[in-house]
């Protein structure tokens, strides 16, 4: 089979309920050994996205493709047990009465004493081979769900679907979790569709985000470049925090307490929202707005007085009540920096760092 067919094909797929447009004309390729990550807020069709694909939902439109062939379309649909799909959902849902040996076995057709070589393989890659014989009432959740893993690939799907799998899991567990999970995954060559709605998840585990927002994906791509080249301001804000500071166009250039930016394309009066991340804000303890000038990159610095500050960890988050216009933006520095409220301070933003777009997301930055 030639390597430029992908694993899973989503063609322009629509799936309506009682007239609401849930999910709308969403299209999407997954590659074998890739793991493409459907990240967005909660009900904008990310779940029934997977339920079409796994067979158990059904499209009203559109088509769904395995290796180059049609499973689901207008006229033609493959029972979920014949797709080779595999599906893991945030509970588990390991069956109680059966022990982690026969749960692992469970999708496996033929004698079920020519299964034990399989099932032990699967034990041996979650590192849970002393636990065949084991209840699932006896293990910890990460261990539960290890054995869910296991009992997906048992059948050796082609594609794994993944709906919030680690949601249940303590967050001290979740990452070393997650990267077994990958590289399980990734070393039989499946496919990975995992829906979730945190960005810190997507980032950590994809090879490239579809990012949703009322059923369509409104942006995909490698996570550096979604962060780095936001479609829209609520593309960014979903990743981090942002600031904003608005401004109109004239001349192609928009004027801010900051300093002038570039706004090509927009015609004079377009209202502009330059949108800047808090770790991209920059106190300027060196100048105080009376040193030497500032370089075009630099931009200039404008004031503003600290209403807050709080330590978060690893970086110290402080909010500002700008002189120019009363608005509050937030800036985050290494380490511990506790200024006192009250405090003036200077602040400057790179331009390299700002995305700029129409006010209220008209058009692309």
């Amino acid at each position: 089979m030639s390597r430029d067919i992908p694993r899973l094909e989503v063609r322009n797929i629509t799936r309506r309920f009682d007239g609401r447009v849930v999910v709308d004309d969403l299209s999407l390729r997954v590659m074998p050994g890739q793991v493409t990550c459907l990240l967005g807020p909660s009900g904008c069709g990310k779940s029934t996205t997977l339920r079409i694909i796994a067979g158990v939902d059904r499209q009203d439109d559109g088509a769904v493709l395995v290796d180059g062939r049609v499973i689901s379309d207008a006229g033609h649909h493959t029972p979920p047990e014949d797709r080779s799909v595999g599906l893991m959902f945030q509970d588990f849902a390991l069956f109680p009465h059966l022990s982690v040996a026969q749960n692992v076995a469970f999708g496996l057709k033929g004698r079920a004493g020519a299964h034990r070589d399989r099932v032990l393989e699967l034990l041996e890659k979650v590192n849970l081979p002393h636990l065949i014989d084991a209840w699932p009432h006896q293990l910890s959740g990460g261990e539960q769900q290890r054995v869910a893993l296991a009992r997906a690939l048992a059948p050796r799907p082609r594609i794994m679907l993944m709906d919030e799998p680690f949601s249940g899991l303590d967050e001290r567990l979740k990452d070393d979790i997650r990267d077994a999970t990958l590289a399980i995954l990734k070393d039989e060559g499946t496919a990975v569709l995992l829906v979730t709605h945190e960005p810190a998840e997507a980032m950590r585990m994809a090879d490239e985000i579809a990012l949703m927002r009322a059923g369509r994906i409104v942006q995909s791509g490698a996570p550096y470049n979604i962060y780095n080249a936001p479609v829209d301001k609520a593309a960014a804000a979903f990743f981090s925090d942002i600031n904003v500071i608005k401004g109109e166009v004239k001349g192609a250039l928009v004027t801010t307490p900051f300093g002038e930016f570039l706004a090509p394309g927009y015609p004079d009066g377009t209202g502009i929202e330059i949108v800047i991340r808090p770790q991209h804000l920059r106190i300027d303890f060196d100048r105080g707005g009376h040193g030497p000038n500032p370089t075009p990159q630099d931009g200039v610095a404008a004031r503003g007085i600290v209403e807050r500050a709080r330590f978060m960890g690893r970086e110290s988050l402080v909010e500002f009540r700008m002189d120019y216009d009363g608005s509050v933006l937030k800036a985050t520095v290494p380490s511990v920096f506790l200024p006192k409220p009250g405090t003036p301070l200077w602040l400057m933003i790179r331009r390299g760092r700002c995305f700029v777009f129409p006010a209220e997301g008209r058009g692309d930055g």
